[in-house]
């Protein structure tokens, strides 16, 4: 019988509650995803193991003919043995290691299984379970580790015969919005409200196998929410290229189990600076350039700034705040020919001056920035700050009605508000996509629709406003002025219509008292 969704989310959040006598909520997945992926990882490996031993003959192989086979035909991994050629050898798979749970050093057992794990496959899970702190006896005792392990055990088996990688990876992502929901402003580090992520995937559109990069890449969500819409326009999300580079170590381990658990391999997590030490370039040195480009940075965060850096389109950003560096970083990293990107930021890069206003001017006087999208307040776990969509395109490829302008669209006050913060709803996010795609090119505000408001301005109305981008400058006011137009034209008519009665009423009285001829 298939696991439900349910049942596994359920069961997952049971092994996870087991922590909550050793450390905070916020620190659960340090342990729980690395040991979920590890109990995928046997289960899978056993299953596979299984079907081998079902369908040979073992008797006719030697030991060398049936390791070909099986890693040939029917395993994607190896799950090796431990300490191999001596009195404690054992594989390194999660039953193993269950079997031996009430025994001493359990957390000494599980690292040396994980880091077996990662020796015994270098190009998949090359430190993909993290600095593995957690298993020191110190940081969580063996007693609790092993009631997590227990309580995780009750999870059905999670193999691909036994439930997808739907289900699978909707159960992972159930885990990072409830550590999200429970870990105050820690979340925003690794984990994107997914409807702000559908939302910048649906306006950047991937294709069939384009290329799609995140610099700032968190827990991977980005990335795979671009394969997911793919998949659901009819496409075959697998055949998307993912690269995404993520600073904290612990964190790209879990953007990179979180990559495979829905079933997406093609796909290198790097950790790294990606503004010091960008991890994907050209054999020239330059950084390397990606169809889609797509992230929600870490705001206003302070860096070394540059010296001498070709990034720096414009000038260097100040070190007090990092956003425009990371938009530079990204705009560097378009593909020239089909080339987009989406970045999340707050709203003070729209109109903060000194060395990002430089920098502005020269983004737009190339005729980079496509569209300023402004966000409603309080989306995010980190912060209740108003934040907005910025997208570019290189001048070459914007569409005719789009060139020498940018596209405004004020979605701020479209949310519904949920138990701790406020959220976009299908709808929010279509009727955004639908104005992105439209066509202002008359320069008038269209709506405003059920709180939703988009113009296009002309790039000389953002000149003449010394490049300052502010939302309020394009659309309310223009949006205002034309709401006033609107009520002086509907109240003429009213005072029009009352004219008109009362002229009928007055003439009348007139001609009861026999006044004729009386003209107006």
């Amino acid at each position: 019988m298939a696991v439900t969704q349910q049942e596994i989310e359920n069961r997952l959040w049971d092994a996870a509650d087991e922590l909550r006598v050793a450390m905070p909520e916020a620190q659960y997945s340090s342990v729980v995803f690395p040991l979920m992926f590890w109990k995928y990882l046997s289960d899978t490996w056993e299953h596979h193991h299984q079907e081998f031993l079902d369908e040979n003959d073992l008797d006719s192989l030697s030991a060398e003919e049936a390791r070909e086979i099986e890693y040939r035909d029917y395993q994607l991994f190896e799950i090796p043995s431990i300490y191999p050629g001596t009195v404690a050898e054992r594989r390194a798979s999660w039953s193993s290691i269950l079997a031996t749970i009430t025994q001493p050093g359990l957390g000494q057992r599980v690292r040396a299984s994980l880091q077996a794990i990662e020796t015994a496959n270098p190009d998949k899970f090359s430190r993909i379970f993290g600095s593995m702190t957690w298993t020191s006896e110190e940081a969580l005792s063996g007693e609790v580790l092993a009631a997590v392990m227990q309580a995780m055990d009750r999870t059905p088996k999670m193999h691909e015969g036994n439930m997808s990688h739907d289900v699978l990876g909707g159960a992972y992502e159930y885990l990072l919005k409830r550590f999200s929901d429970g870990s105050g402003t820690r979340a925003g580090q690794f984990f994107t409200p997914r409807e702000v992520v559908e939302l910048l995937v649906e306006i950047l559109d991937p294709k069939g196998h384009e290329s799609v990069y995140d610099p700032t890449c968190g827990s991977g969500g980005m990335l795979i929410a671009s394969a997911n819409l793919l998949k659901a326009h009819g496409g075959r999300g697998y055949t998307l290229k993912l690269y995404g580079q993520e600073a904290v170590p612990d964190t790209a381990g879990v953007a990179r189990m979180n990559l495979f658990m829905h079933n997406l391999t093609q796909f290198q997590v790097e950790v790294g600076d990606t503004l010091k030490d960008p991890r994907f370039k050209k054999p020239d040195g330059s950084v390397a350039q990606f169809d889609v480009i797509l992230a929600n940075p870490p705001y206003s965060l302070k860096w070394k700034s540059w010296t001498n850096d070709p990034r720096a389109l414009g000038g260097v950003a100040p070190q007090s705040s990092a956003d425009w560096a990371f938009v530079q970083h990204m705009i560097a990293s378009m593909d020239p020919k089909r080339g987009r990107a989406g970045v999340v930021l707050p709203h003070g890069v729209l109109f903060r001056g000194g060395q990002e206003a430089a920098i502005r001017q020269r983004v737009l006087d190339d005729d980079l920035l496509e569209a300023v999208i402004g966000l409603p307040a309080n989306l995010f776990y980190s912060t209740t700050i108003p934040t907005a969509i910025l997208v570019f395109r290189a001048a070459s490829t914007k569409a005719p009605e789009r060139k020498d302008g940018v596209l405004f669209i004020d979605a701020s006050t479209r949310f519904a508000k949920a138990k701790n913060r406020n959220i976009l709803t299908d709808a929010d996010i279509a009727d955004v996509v639908a104005a992105y795609h439209s066509n202002f090119a008359d320069g008038n505000p269209a709506g405003p629709d059920g709180g939703l408001v988009a113009r296009f301005v002309p790039v000389t109305e953002i000149v003449a406003n010394g490049y300052d981008l502010h939302i309020d400058r394009y659309i309310k006011q223009a949006a205002a002025e034309q709401e006033d137009l609107g009520s002086l034209i509907d109240a003429y008519n009213l005072a029009r219509v009352e004219r008109q009665k009362t002229e009928q009423r007055m003439l009348a009285v007139l001609a009861e008292a026999g006044i004729e001829g009386f003209d107006e």
